[in-house]
């Protein structure tokens, strides 16, 4: 009788353990799987670190190559690039290049191109040069495409044609310094400017040498990716091979095989289109969709055309999916996984909602940070989960920080003072051979910015990532907002000290205090400036947006401008804009004169309480 006793409470138990786990422990299951990939990406990231000689992401195109040649590995405008194709026509350009008197093998190369097959068949030719390669945004020109350019001290710049006349803006220093300058066309007649699709066409296609990268080891830099920080000009984040070489995980961690078609809209210049979308595709074996740029209207009809299975985003490309007007066949498609960072709550819940039932895979990282988080469980909102595993081998942590003294708040004991749970905190991360910070290139002033001693212990140094952050109590991450001076629209991180030094250039312009607003039914923050006018000079909208225009792209310039009698600074002489957001841009709690930058008058026009209630009211899309 006994022994039935006992049977019947071992059944009963056996019976309540997984709903006791479900009510208690919803997410061991997601933790165990998730501890599981880590460990399997940490095992094949070893293995190939021991590999003789060194392997890098180059090696594993070599292999993906050789797997399956006839593959297509690039569709473009209806046209399809195959691996062996792929690689073929980087041969081609490597020996081009190699062979012209301006280039020695590894030296730096810009890549000043938008989104077509021959950025990706140019970096391939690089690599197999061994040459760092600088990603510039084809968006920027003048002032910042030098500096861009000069930061990563290249040798070469090819161009895309399209982009030869921002080119030759800059082409007298360029000349100055000696720069081979080479447009992707079989004919250029501008002296200073040689044709290089005609090189390419007749240099050999014999695979490059191994030797030719012997030089290289784990801690070279592969590529510049360009990040706007919170003072001066865009600086160039070093993206290591070893960095590198870890971010070929970062699709098949989420699930895609060889199998899948994945969608790049993104920039390549960037890291999302780079990394995630081009590196990423190299070690699935996936095909790759490219597009020049993202078009919410021909989003969904590209990706049925091409069985997508696989897409990209950043916050804004979902809302502006969700915005497009409904089709029924809006859940006709065959996408099961989007990938992505910055999305809200609400448009994700509308995103789902509306085109079918499709994984979302929120991710948090930035270019040169070291650490990220992946949102594994899926949970609506969140950018991550805390897990003991991640942690140990990327320690981490939030801290308070006193954001009007723009500072992270330090105890008696000189030490940084962590935040509790459900509080919002300062995301730092510990500086371990593990997880390294390289840095920004010829910039060792804003690298040191971004490191922060002294946090847990004395002696101890962080990586601050200049995002704040909240984990709540079931070990949720969520981004809460960016510090400094930093804003984010259209996807981009804007500077603000650049777009108020691109202002002030202007003649009639003394000084600019450029910050971000938000504006209701958008993501991020649009631009605006309070600005001063030198004595005896008029406010002149035409001239300033033809400036702008010029100067800065899209994104960065300033939508709004207000006119002020002077700029409010503290007493070390920072400009003050805590009253200036919180203002924003409504003429009903503003006696400054108000303009907006109106793209039909090519020209900065007043800004009415009647526009201004149509921005809100979202009849007006910014």
């Amino acid at each position: 009788m006994m022994e039935m006793y006992l049977l019947s409470i071992i059944l009963a138990s056996i019976l309540i353990i997984p709903f006791a786990l479900k009510t208690f422990c919803p997410y061991l299951w997601v933790d165990i799987l998730y501890c599981k990939d880590l460990l399997r990406i940490l095992v094949k990231f070893v293995s190939r670190r021991r590999r003789r000689p060194l392997f890098f992401v180059l090696d594993r195109f070599l292999e993906q190559t050789a797997a399956h040649p006839d593959k297509l590995f690039i569709v473009f405008e209806n046209e399809g690039y195959s691996y062996k194709y792929t690689d073929t026509r980087s041969n081609k350009t490597a020996n081009a290049l190699q062979s012209h008197p301006g280039y020695k093998v590894g030296d730096t190369v810009a890549l000043f191109m938008g989104n077509e097959p021959a950025f990706m068949f140019t970096w391939l030719a690089l690599a197999k040069l061994g040459s760092p390669v600088a990603l510039l945004n084809h968006n920027i020109r003048n002032k910042s495409l030098l500096h861009c350019f000069n930061c990563c001290r290249a040798k070469v710049l090819i161009a895309a044609p399209e982009l030869k006349e921002a080119v030759e803006d800059v082409l007298p220093t360029l000349t100055e310094q000696g720069v081979a300058v080479l447009l992707m066309t079989k004919h250029c007649d501008t002296p200073g400017i040689e044709s290089f699709s005609d090189k390419v066409d007749e240099a050999s296609d014999s695979p490059l040498p191994q030797s030719l990268r012997s030089h290289i080891t784990f801690k070279s830099p592969a590529v510049y990716i360009y990040t706007s920080g919170t003072t001066g000009l865009p600086k160039a984040a070093v993206v290591s091979q070893n960095r590198l070489l870890t971010a070929l995980a970062v699709l098949s961690s989420n699930g895609v095989t060889a199998s899948d078609v994945i969608y790049l809209n993104l920039p390549l210049y960037h890291t999302a289109g780079f990394i995630i979308g081009f590196i990423g595709s190299i070690e699935t074996g996936s095909t790759i969709i490219l597009k020049r740029k993202f078009s919410a209207s021909q989003f969904w009809d590209d990706c049925r055309k091409n069985s997508v299975t696989v897409v990209q985003y950043i916050g804004e490309v979902m809302r502006y999916l969700c915005s497009t007007p409904r089709r029924e066949n809006d859940k006709d498609h065959k996408v099961r996984l989007a990938i992505g960072n910055g999305v809200r709550a609400e448009i994700w819940r509308e995103f789902l909602n509306r085109f079918g039932n499709i994984q979302v895979k929120e991710f948090y990282a930035s270019t040169e940070g070291n650490v990220g988080f992946v949102n594994y469980a899926g949970k609506v909102g969140a950018i991550g989960r805390v897990n003991i595993l991640h942690q140990a081998l990327f320690p981490y942590t939030l801290i308070k920080y006193n954001t009007e003294r723009d500072e992270p708040v330090r105890g008696a004991n000189g030490l940084c003072v962590e935040s509790s749970k459900g509080e919002t905190g300062l995301l730092v991360s510990k500086i371990t051979d593990i997880a390294p910070f390289v840095g920004y290139a010829q910039n060792e002033e804003q690298t040191e910015r971004k490191r922060i001693r002294n946090v847990l212990k004395m002696g101890d140094l962080y990586f601050n990532s200049g995002d704040l952050m909240r984990i709540d109590h079931d070990n949720f991450i969520y981004f809460q907002d960016r510090v400094g001076d930093t804003f984010r629209w259209k996807g981009e991180n804007v500077a603000t000290t650049e777009v108020s030094d691109i202002l002030t250039i202007n003649d009639c312009l003394k000084e600019a205090n450029v910050y971000g607003v938000q504006v209701p039914g958008h993501e991020g923050r649009i631009g605006m400036a309070a600005i001063t006018v030198n004595e005896g000079a008029q406010f002149d909208g035409s001239k300033i947006y033809n400036h702008v225009v010029n100067y800065l792209p899209s994104y960065a310039r300033p939508r709004f401008i207000r006119i002020q009698n002077a700029v409010e600074v503290t007493g070390t002489f920072k400009q003050m804009k805590g009253k200036l957001v919180e203002d924003s841009f409504d003429p009903g709690r503003i006696q400054d004169p108000l303009y907006i930058l109106d793209d039909h008058e090519k020209s900065y026009i007043q800004l009415t309480a009647e526009v201004y209630r149509s921005i809100i009211s979202g009849n007006i899309k910014l």
